[in-house]
Formats: C-alpha cells, structure tokens, sequence
C-alpha cells in the first residue's frame, strides 16, 4: 500500500484451553519462534513474546494488511496444529476461543516488551485470571465472566 504509513503496536494474550498448563518449559521456546515466524510471514513485526504454562502474551508491531481477528486465527490454527503434530501434549492442544487485544503508544513499547518478557517474575504475583481482568479493566473493556473465563467441562 503506498503512501499508507502507521504506527501500530498490539499485546494479544490467549490461553490455552480451559487454562489448563500445557505448554512445557522444554518446548516454550520453539512455540516462541515458531508463532513469531507466522506472525513475520504476514508482514508483522514481533517486539516480544513469552508465555507461562496456561498462556501466552505476544506484543508486536501490527501492519494494516489484514485484520487482527485473521492474523489470530491463523496464529492459533497454525500454532495448535504444530504443536499436536509435535505431540508435546498427552492430550490434543487447543487454544481457548477468543483473545485478548490491547493498543500501546510508541511512548510504551519498551515498557511493554519489559512486562512480556518478564511473565515468569510477574505470575509469581498474581495468577493469570488476576492478570487478565486487570488488564481488561484498566482498558476499560467490556467483559462478561462467562465468557471470557471457561472452566473445564
């Protein structure tokens, strides 16, 4: 797109199915890579990802070529056949339906990377249920416990 110019920098966060822990310690970092390559590939920029065992946060430079609900769920189609055809789960891997989406200014970036980076030192704190209302209170975004939350079946 000539003369299209933009500034756009998005933290998505998305759990894994009903939250449970599946993401191990020994593959974490080849999901990393592997969704920051299809992220790349659509012509996005990621600045930071990191996630704990239930989650994941990724924070990235976001290009208007496509919408964000599609780039999601390629990331999460593409992710979860991955790691199913890895067979780093004992059960079939899932991400929970939805995701969580939060716009920074260029004044925040470095902020922000800090905060994915370190996840690990911020769960010791408060869990990710705590962490993912606060951020959605703080963006002032509507929610309904419902939905957002889904306990196991």
């Amino acid at each position: 797109m000539a003369n299209t110019y933009t500034q756009i920098h998005i933290q998505c966060v998305m759990a894994v199915k009903y939250r449970q822990s599946l993401i191990h310690p020994d593959w974490k970092n080849e999901l990393q890579k592997y969704i920051t390559g299809v992220v790349q590939n659509h012509g996005h920029k990621m600045l930071a990802i990191n996630n704990m065992p239930d989650h994941l946060h990724m924070f990235f430079g976001f290009r208007p070529t496509q919408s964000l609900s599609d780039l999601m769920q390629i990331v999460k189609g593409e992710s979860s056949e991955w790691i199913n055809l890895q067979s780093f789960t004992p059960v079939t891997f899932r991400w929970q339906e939805g995701y969580g989406a939060f716009s920074y200014s260029r004044s925040h970036v470095k902020q922000v990377i800090k905060y994915v980076i370190n996840q690990e030192e911020h769960h010791r704190k408060k869990t990710f249920l705590e962490e993912y209302q606060q951020m959605l209170d703080q963006f002032e975004v509507d929610y309904d416990e419902r939905y957002v939350f889904k306990l196991p079946e």
